[in-house]
């Protein structure tokens, strides 16, 4: 039953990174897609009726953590407490760029805006890469369970860690360069006329990035966390998730040259699925893995009563199918594409 709700909620956390993270990609990208102001309420208008929906599933895997993995959530949230505090802010910051730009028809306030919507999706693209990066890394647990990390140290893997070493600034780059990927796709699917053209070239120059940032690391990953070798070798059939991973992001190109703009997107929310399931198994048995392996928070460990995780799955379930029909119900009641002149 732990292994269940681990699985379920790695599934809610790579639904969050699928669906705001493209959110936050037309956000690090539509200040260079889009050049008039106009162009810019185009961009904001894809995403319009989902992006606040979106974030629910952060606030659902919060719960599920709760839920599920009580303890989990209870020693992650006092060892990172500073950067989850960033990024409260950023979402903040975030949201607002989104609702105020409007509200105001002056040139330096919609510019403001307009930057506060790019700076904060570009640096909670870096914060989310950078905590996935600490996870699978492992963090200094101490033998009460407790730990404390600041913000870096001397961006080298060691006993101490800070929040930033070369190995989570390796996966901030990773997410960045995958997460706006996935914007300019959603852009290039949803948009047209400029924007779209922009957005189309934009996801070939990133392309490219993705394929090697990605590829750095998952050769890393074997070097600098102490467990997903292990975790690999006990679960080989996981490395089904890097062949998924690979295929769907050539896929991505493929269709994007033929013109088959849904399924390209489509193709990179299975990369993204892919590659946190790959990260997901590489940490398993673990879900907070440590520097010292023997320190490590077990999923067994973390995890609620039985009698709670078995009853709960009763709730969880048709919850979840509600939440995911209302999902199809939005995106399928959504335009094909966005264009200037429908905006409003």
């Amino acid at each position: 039953m732990e292994a269940v709700w681990f699985i379920l909620l790695a599934w809610v956390l790579a639904t969050y990174v699928v669906l705001d993270g493209f959110d936050f990609g037309v956000g690090i990208l539509h200040l260079f897609v889009a050049k008039t102001d106009a162009e810019r309420k185009q961009v904001l208008a894809s995403i319009g009726p989902v992006w606040d929906g979106n974030e629910v599933w952060l606030l659902v895997a919060g719960g599920t953590m709760f839920f599920a993995f009580p303890k989990l959530l209870a020693v992650a949230l006092s060892g990172f407490y500073l950067p989850i505090m960033i990024v409260l802010w950023l979402i903040l910051f975030r949201a607002l760029g989104i609702e105020l730009r409007h509200q105001m028809h002056d040139s330096l306030w919609v510019q403001f805006w307009d930057a506060c919507f790019f700076l904060a999706s570009l640096l909670l693209a870096i914060f989310f890469g950078a905590a996935l990066g600490n996870v699978v890394r492992g963090v200094p647990l101490t033998a009460e369970g407790t730990f404390f990390e600041p913000l870096w140290t001397n961006f080298l893997l060691g006993p101490e860690t800070g929040i930033l070493d070369w190995y989570t600034i390796l996966v901030a780059l990773t997410a960045l360069s995958a997460l706006s990927h996935h914007g300019a796709l959603w852009l290039n699917a949803k948009t047209q006329g400029a924007v779209q053209q922009r957005a189309h070239r934009a996801a070939g120059y990133l392309f490219p990035w993705v394929l090697l940032t990605a590829s750095l690391t998952t050769l890393a990953s074997f070097w600098a966390a102490p467990n997903v070798a292990t975790s690999f070798h006990e679960h080989p059939w996981g490395m089904i998730f890097s062949a998924t991973a690979l295929g769907s992001l050539l896929s991505t190109l493929i269709f994007r040259k033929k013109d088959r703009d849904m399924s390209a997107f489509i193709a990179s929310a299975i990369y993204l699925y892919s590659m946190i399931a790959l990260a997901a198994v590489g940490i398993y048995p673990y879900v907070l893995p440590a520097r010292n392996p023997a320190l490590g928070l077990r999923v067994d460990q973390a995890a609620s009563q039985m009698f709670g995780l078995k009853v709960g799955l009763y709730w969880w379930v048709p919850g979840m199918l509600l939440a995911i029909g209302y999902f199809i119900f939005i995106y399928s009641r959504m335009p094909k594409r966005f264009s200037i002149k429908g905006e409003d």
